[in-house]
């Protein structure tokens, strides 16, 4: 039997034919067929929806913070310090949804940065997850946004969703960490997960990874504009001095990020390419255009003349955009590689330009989604909550206060 049958055979024991070859867990993915897996349907396969009446195998269960006397006192509590257990499972199975809303707290405008979540997989000691709360859904500044997109979403009222596909063989743990000054006196949450008869063969473990560079290191603090000739004549071949979202060992592929910037400087932000290096290339496999290319944009978002306009879809979005342009501007943006994951054999280096060649200071906070085999690389280390917190900094260039000498 070769291998590609025998996986298919294994996925379809778990989730039953349909989701073999459709959507099932894949659910935001849409109808595409399942990479290596081929279509159980064929020809019969008229709708994107016929996977929904074919029988499965698996068992649904939840964690969540439901009432245990019967009440209605459906929360937890969050101490200080601390990491809340949320979810303690046992295996085979994966997570497939997670809830959590949050009313904002007006003694802690920022409190969704200061709120950590991790999850372990397989007993491990060190998390393969670890974000702010609010970076892990897409609110990398303290802010709420409505927006859809097809693994996260934020619906009214601060109702935060993911359904990253989250498999585990032994066990998965997921804690909650309240790094605020104050007690949170009610948090609530669903974890849906899947319970399989035995482990699935061939996915990778999920990572989400939070970094920040506030500001980031321009190389002038001496310009008016983004297109001055200092500026424009700057080259950049090999990424150095670029921002960094993940550096990664192992097998896997780069599913995609979330990144949220506070701009210290007038005009436009975004002129940085991305620069993507697999399996310890000198200089980058994979190159961008700029940034809001990247997020599937184009033109500032604006265009020649008019103001900057929020958008959301499945794979790309910047949902949240004020004040675009300017110091104080703020931008949220998401990039999901649905139609491709990017895969690595051995190794793997996400990298963005601040400003073409790096000639802006900017703030960035980001969160790097991937799967690769296990163990993975040691996280750097997260940020105090202080720093968390988004602010200006006097960084010299256009429109900015000049930088400290």
């Amino acid at each position: 039997m070769d291998s590609d049958r025998q996986r298919t055979k294994v996925v379809r024991r778990a989730f039953g034919n349909a989701t073999a070859g459709s959507t099932g867990f894949f659910g935001p993915f849409g109808g595409a067929a399942v990479p290596g897996l081929g279509s159980p349907l064929g020809p019969h396969d008229i709708s994107k929806w016929a996977w929904l009446a074919f029988l499965r195998d698996y068992e649904v269960r939840r964690a969540s913070s439901y009432d245990r006397s019967g009440g209605n006192a459906d929360y937890i509590r969050l101490p200080l310090g601390v990491p809340t257990v949320l979810a303690a499972i046992k295996g085979p199975g994966m997570i497939a949804h997670i809830w959590i809303p949050f009313g904002r707290d007006e003694k802690e405008p920022f409190i969704l940065k200061q709120l950590v979540v991790r999850a372990y997989w397989d007993d491990e000691k060190e998390p393969s997850v670890e974000a702010p709360l609010g970076d892990f859904f897409g609110l990398g500044l303290g802010n709420v946004v409505t927006y859809e997109s097809a693994l996260a979403n934020v619906a009214p009222w601060n109702g935060m969703n993911c359904y990253f596909p989250m498999p585990f063989e032994r066990s998965a743990r997921i804690t909650l960490a309240n790094e605020s000054q104050v007690p949170i006196e009610s948090i609530y949450y669903h974890i849906d997960y899947l319970l399989f008869p035995k482990p699935l063969e061939g996915v990778g473990y999920f990572h989400a990874q939070y970094r920040q560079q506030a500001p980031c290191h321009g190389w002038t603090d001496d310009w008016k504009s983004d297109y001055e000739p200092q500026i424009e004549g700057k080259k950049n071949l090999n990424g150095k001095g670029n921002y960094v979202f993940l550096e990664a060992e192992g097998r896997g592929h780069f599913l995609g990020l979330t990144q949220a910037v506070l701009q210290n400087q007038d005009d436009w932000y975004g002129e940085g390419d991305e620069m993507i290096f697999i399996d310890g290339s000198e200089l980058p496999v994979i190159n961008g255009t700029g940034t809001e290319d990247y997020f599937g944009g184009s033109w500032d978002y604006r265009g020649p003349n008019g103001p900057a306009q929020p958008f959301a879809y499945q794979g790309i979005g910047t949902p949240y955009i004020v004040n675009n342009e300017k110091v104080g501007g703020r931008y949220c943006s998401y990039r999901w590689h649905l139609e491709a994951p990017i895969p690595f054999r051995k190794s793997i280096k996400v990298t963005m330009e601040h400003g073409h060649a790096n000639h802006r200071a900017d703030n960035f906070y980001t969160v790097a989604f991937w799967y690769q085999t296990e163990p993975h690389g040691k996280f750097p280390e997260l940020p105090p909550a202080a720093e968390r917190i988004p602010r200006v900094f006097a960084v010299g260039g256009a429109g900015a206060v000049p930088a400290p000498r």
